[in-house]
C-alpha cells in the first residue's frame, strides 16, 4: 500500500490535478538517473491535458519515456537539459525541434541552483516515502537534494513498486553554495555522512501522487566479440598497471561509464588479478555487472548516484536489499561526480567515446559533429580528475566501415590533457608523456586493421608540415566527407 510512506495530512491528489501545479512555460526539475527514479505519472498527466505547453525539463541523468516521450510527442517539451537517452528526445534535438544542452554532471546542481539554466518553478520527484518536510528518494539519487531546494514548488510521487528499504542505501549530503561551502567529510569512498532523506521547506510540497509504476531502465545488450577483446586488453594493461603505480599498491577505486560496454567491461572484473588490495567501486552509475563483483567478493563497496540496473538486476537487488545495502552506498551526484573526491581516491576511470583522433581528442556525443547521442554526462568528471582516465571503445562502427580512430574529431568533448589511455580491441594505446607525433603512432597501431593504411598515410602527410603538432587540416576533413 502507498498510503503507509505518506505522512498524514499531506496534499494527496490526482496526477490530473497535481499536473495543475506544472505553468504553462515553467522550468521543471524531474529526478531520475540512469533510466531510473524518474517520475512516472504528473508529467504523463501534463503531456495528455488540453493546455498548450513550453516547458523546460532538467534530469540529473536518463530517464524514461515517461518524461521525454510523453511530452515531445504532445508538442509541449521546448528545452532538454542536461541529458538524455530517448530516441524521442534525439530525433527532437537533432530536427531542432527542442533546444538542448549538455552540462558536465558534477557542475548541475549548482547551475540549476544559481538559476544558470532558467527559474526552477517546480521540481517534480520520485519518492519510496516523504513526510511533512522530507522525502526518500527510489532508485536513483541524482540531483534531487539540489532540485528540491532550488524549485519554488514540490510534487513527490510516493511509489510503491520501489522497496521502501532503498532508503538503507541513500545518503544524502546537501552542500552549501560558494562560498560559504565546506570540504565534503567523505574520507573513505563508502562512508556515509548523511542521512536517508532530502528534507525541505513544508511551504515548498504542493501535491503527493501515489503510483506503483516500475522503472523503464537499461536493456543491456550481449557482450560483443569486440566488448569482450577490449576488456581482455584492459585487464590485461590494469594488472601491469597494479605492479608500477605505487598509488594502487594497497587499493583500487574504480569507474566505469553508463552503458552496454561499460557494464560489459565491470562483468570482466574477476578476470583481474587485484592479490590482496581492496577493490572499490566510486562512480556514477551501479550496473548489473558490479552485482556480480559483490556476489563474487570481489568489491568490498561501492558508491555511486544511480542503481542503472536493468529489469532483472533491480530485481536481484530488490530480493536481497538488506544484504546488498550494508556494500552499496547513493549519494546526490555533485558528490558522487566531485573532482576533489575522485583525485583524492584516485580513481582509475574507464569512459567511451564515440570516435577518438590520433591527437587524443575525445567525441563522446555527436555524430559526424552534428548529430547529437545523449550528452557528456559523467564522462568528464572522471577523465579528468581521475589518477588514470581510461578511453575504451571499439575500433569501428557501421558493421567495420566507419573507423572510430580517425585524424581529427568532429566534435571534442575530452581534450588529449584530459585522458591519459585508449584502449580497442586491437590493444592499448599509452599516451602519457607521449608528443603529438607519438600519439599519432600509438594510436594507429590500436585502430582497425582496414584502416591503418590510411591513418598511417595521414600522419605521414601531416608530418611533413612544420609546427609541434603535425596537422593537415585538407587530409583531416577528407574524412567527415
Amino acid at each position: 500500500m502507498t498510503r503507509d510512506r505518506i505522512a498524514d495530512g499531506l496534499p494527496v491528489v490526482s496526477a490530473e490535478a497535481a499536473a495543475e501545479h506544472v505553468g504553462s512555460d515553467d522550468t521543471v526539475l524531474v529526478s531520475g538517473f540512469g533510466g531510473v527514479g524518474y517520475p512516472k505519472r504528473v508529467l504523463v498527466a501534463a503531456a495528455e491535458g488540453d493546455r498548450e505547453m513550453s516547458l523546460t525539463v532538467v534530469s540529473g541523468g536518463g530517464v524514461g519515456g515517461e518524461v521525454d516521450d510523453v511530452l515531445i510527442e504532445a508538442g509541449k517539451l521546448a528545452r532538454r537539459y542536461p541529458f538524455q537517452t530517448r530516441r524521442a528526445s534525439r530525433e527532437a534535438i537533432n530536427e531542432r525541434r527542442v533546444e538542448f544542452h549538455d552540462r558536465h554532471i558534477s557542475r548541475l546542481g549548482d547551475e540549476v541552483r544559481l538559476g544558470h539554466l532558467g527559474h526552477p518553478d517546480v521540481a517534480v520527484i520520485e519518492a519510496v516515502t516523504v513526510g511533512e518536510d522530507w522525502l526518500v528518494p527510489s532508485t536513483s539519487i541524482g540531483h534531487t537534494p539540489s532540485f528540491v531546494s532550488a524549485a519554488d514548488r514540490l510534487v513527490v510521487e510516493v511509489n510503491s513498486a520501489q522497496p521502501r528499504a532503498l532508503e538503507r542505501v541513500h545518503d544524502v549530503y546537501q552542500r552549501d553554495l560558494p562560498p560559504n561551502r565546506d570540504p565534503i567529510p567523505v574520507s573513505e569512498p563508502t562512508e556515509r555522512v548523511g542521512s536517508a532523506r532530502v528534507e525541505f521547506d513544508p511551504e515548498k510540497l504542493v501535491a503527493v501522487v501515489e503510483t506503483d509504476r516500475a522503472d523503464d531502465p537499461y536493456e543491456f545488450r550481449d557482450p560483443t566479440d569486440a566488448d569482450l577483446a577490449i576488456a581482455d586488453e584492459l585487464g590485461t594493461f590494469l594488472e601491469a598497471e597494479l605492479e608500477r603505480d605505487p598509488t594502487l599498491a594497497e587499493a583500487v577505486h574504480l569507474q566505469f561509464g553508463v552503458g552496454s560496454l561499460g557494464n560489459a567491461l565491470m562483468g570482466e572484473l574477476s578476470s583481474i588479478d587485484f592479490g590482496d588490495r581492496e577493490v572499490v567501486y566510486f562512480g556514477e552509475v551501479f550496473q548489473d555487472g558490479l552485482l556480480d563483483a559483490l556476489d563474487e567478493g570481489l568489491l568490498s563497496g561501492a558508491s555511486a548516484t544511480s542503481l542503472a540496473l536493468s529489469l532483472e538486476g533491480q530485481e536481484r537487488l530488490f530480493e536481497e536489499i538488506d544484504r546488498y545495502a550494508d556494500d552499496v552506498v547513493l549519494r546526490p551526484a555533485d558528490v558522487s561526480n566531485n573532482p576533489a573526491l575522485i583525485e583524492q581516491f584516485g580513481v582509475v576511470g574507464v569512459n567511451s567515446a564515440v570516435d577518438v583522433d590520433l591527437y587524443g581528442n575525445a567525441n563522446a556525443t555527436h555524430i559526424g559533429g552534428t548529430q547529437v547521442v545523449n550528452g557528456i554526462g559523467g564522462g568528464g568528471d572522471f577523465n579528468r580528475n581521475c589518477r588514470l582516465g581510461i578511453i575504451a571503445l571499439p575500433s569501428t562502427a557501421g558493421g567495420d566501415d566507419i573507423s572510430r580512430i580517425v585524424p581529427k574529431v568532429s566534435h571534442v568533448d575530452h581534450t588529449e590533457h584530459d585522458h591519459s589511455v585508449v584502449v580497442t580491441e586491437y590493444g592499448v594505446a599509452d599516451l602519457r608523456g607521449a608528443s603529438p607525433a607519438e600519439r599519432m603512432d600509438a594510436l594507429v597501431e590500436v585502430a582497425h586493421p582496414d584502416f591503418r593504411e590510411r591513418l598511417r598515410a595521414y600522419r605521414d602527410r601531416a608530418l611533413e608540415r612544420d609546427g609541434h603538432v603535425p596537422f593537415d587540416a585538407d587530409a583531416a576533413n577528407s574524412w567527415l566527407e
